[in-house]
C-alpha cells in the first residue's frame, strides 16, 4: 500500500501537538512545502516568515517516531534563531555540526532519526550540555584549527570537503558499539537568508520572536506550559528594563498647558439640572507628544534605550504621541504597546522641524518629550514645554531650550 505523505504529515503533527502542545502549535504557524531537491528536510524563508521543506521519499522512509523527531529538529532551529545566526559564522561545516549538537539534546533518542548529532561523538574535547550554539561552534573551532585534536571532527570536515553526506565515526563510551555512520549535516536551504542586511535579519528575527510569545500565550491560557529551551528566550523578549527616569513625578509636576477632556455619564453622580438624568464625571488626561530623533547619528541601542523609556512613560497613562524626524518630520502616529514600532528616517539631524510641528499644534499636547543624542544646533521658536532627553552615551550639553535630562 502505497504511502500517503499528507495523511502521515498530519498525524506526526497530532502526535506532536498532544505531546509537546508548544511544539505543535509553532507547527501549525509553519507553512510546509514538498520539495525533492532538498536532499532530507530542512527550513528556508518566505518573506519575513519560515517555511519547511521536505523530501517525499526521505519522509516515507522514516519511522513514525523519526517523523516527529525531525519536526521537533526543524522547529527549534528557528526558535533558537540558528538561521541569522548561522551566516556569522566564518566555518559553515562547523556551524552546522554546532547547531545540531544544541538542538539535538532537546530531542528524546527515541525520536531522533539515526546519525544525528550527540555530544558522546567528540568526547576529547569535553563539551558541557545545553551550553548553546556558539559554545559548541567555539570549542569545535579550537579542535579544528589543530588537527588531531578530535578524530570523529576531523573525519567529518574531511568528509564534507570530498561532498560525502555521511561518515563513519569511532564510538568509545557505547559498549557493543564501536562505530556509526553519522550525517553531516546540510542546510543548504538556509542560504536564502545570505542575501539579508542587517534590517532584514532584525525583521526576521521580530517575526520569530513575535511568534514565541503568541505561541506561549496560548499554551498558557490553554494551561499548558511552555518547555523549558524556551524559557529563558522568551524571558529575554519579555524583559522590559526598569526606567531610567522618574516618568510618573516628573510628568505630574511638569503637566501644563493642554489637557484632552473626557465626560462619562455616570448614575453615582448626580445631574443637578435633571434629577432623572446621570451626572457627569469630567476626566482630564496629559497627552504628550514623544519626538524620537532617528537621524544615522543616533545607534540602533540607543533607539531601543529611547523605546524602553517611552513604554514608561506610556505607563504612566494618558496619550502617547509619537513623532520621528531626522531633518524633516517622519512619521506621527498615536503609540500602542501591543504593536511592532517601525523606525522611519536614519538621514541628518535637525530638531526644527519637530519643534515647528510642537508649536502648530501647541493646543493637543500637554507637553513634548525629544529623545535625541544631542549632536545638531538648538532649535529657536519654542513655545511650550518640552524636556530633551539625552541617551546615556551622548555628551551632555545645556544649548538646548528647556529642561535636558541624561538617561543614566
Amino acid at each position: 500500500m502505497k504511502t500517503n505523505k499528507t495523511e502521515t504529515l498530519a498525524k506526526a503533527s497530532k502526535e506532536l501537538m498532544l505531546m509537546e502542545p508548544f511544539y505543535g502549535i509553532f507547527l501549525i504557524m509553519l507553512n510546509k512545502i514538498w520539495n525533492n531537491k532538498v536532499p532530507t528536510a530542512g527550513v528556508g524563508l518566505n518573506g519575513i516568515n519560515y517555511h519547511l521543506y521536505i523530501n517525499e521519499e526521505f519522509w516515507n522512509n522514516l519511522e513514525p517516531n523519526h517523523k516527529i523527531g525531525l519536526l521537533k529538529h526543524e522547529l527549534l532551529h528557528i526558535g533558537f534563531f540558528h538561521l541569522t545566526m548561522f551566516k556569522h559564522m566564518s566555518n559553515h561545516t562547523v556551524a552546522n555540526i554546532a547547531q545540531d549538537l544544541e538542538i539535538n539534546q532537546y530531542i528524546d533518542d527515541k525520536y531522533l532519526p539515526p546519525g544525528g548529532m550527540k555530544l558522546e561523538l567528540f568526547p576529547e574535547l569535553k563539551l558541557l550540555p545545553k551550553k548553546g550554539s556558539q559554545y559548541y561552534y567555539d570549542e569545535l573551532m579550537k579542535a579544528a584549527k589543530n588537527p588531531g585534536t578530535c578524530e570523529n571532527l576531523d573525519n567529518m570536515l574531511e568528509g564534507a570537503s570530498n561532498g560525502s553526506s555521511t561518515v563513519t565515526v569511532k564510538i568509545s563510551n557505547n559498549p557493543g558499539e564501536t562505530e556509526r555512520d553519522v550525517n553531516i549535516p546540510d542546510h543548504s536551504t538556509w542560504g536564502e537568508i545570505e542575501g539579508l542586511g542587517e534590517s532584514g535579519e532584525k525583521l526576521v528575527n521580530k517575526q520569530v520572536e513575535h511568534i514565541l510569545k503568541e505561541i506561549s500565550q496560548q499554551v498558557e491560557k490553554s494551561r499548558g506550559t511552555v518547555p523549558g529551551e524556551f524559557a529563558e528566550i522568551l524571558n529575554r523578549i519579555n524583559a522590559i528594563e526598569p526606567p531610567k527616569f522618574d516618568w510618573k513625578g516628573f510628568l505630574r509636576r511638569f503637566v501644563g498647558g493642554s489637557t484632552e477632556t473626557f465626560t462619562k455619564k455616570t448614575r453615582r453622580k448626580h445631574n443637578k439640572r435633571y434629577d432623572e438624568n446621570p451626572g457627569l464625571k469630567i476626566k482630564y488626561q496629559k497627552h504628550v507628544l514623544v519626538a524620537i530623533d532617528t537621524s544615522g547619528s543616533v545607534s540602533t541601542d540607543e533607539l531601543k534605550e529611547f523605546m524602553g523609556e517611552i513604554y514608561h512613560i506610556k505607563k504612566t497613562g494618558g496619550e502617547v504621541t509619537i513623532l520621528q524626524a531626522d531633518t524633516t518630520v517622519r512619521d506621527i502616529s498615536k503609540l500602542k504597546l501591543d504593536h511592532d514600532f517601525k523606525i522611519h528616517g536614519r538621514g541628518g539631524t535637525d530638531f526644527q522641524p519637530a519643534v515647528d510641528y510642537f508649536n502648530e499644534n501647541i493646543h493637543k499636547y500637554t507637553c513634548m518629550i525629544y529623545f535625541t543624542d544631542g549632536e545638531a544646533p538648538a532649535p529657536e521658536g519654542v513655545k511650550g514645554r518640552i524636556l530633551w532627553a539625552l541617551s546615556s552615551t551622548s555628551r551632555e550639553t545645556d544649548e538646548l531650550p528647556g529642561v535636558t535630562i541624561k538617561l543614566n
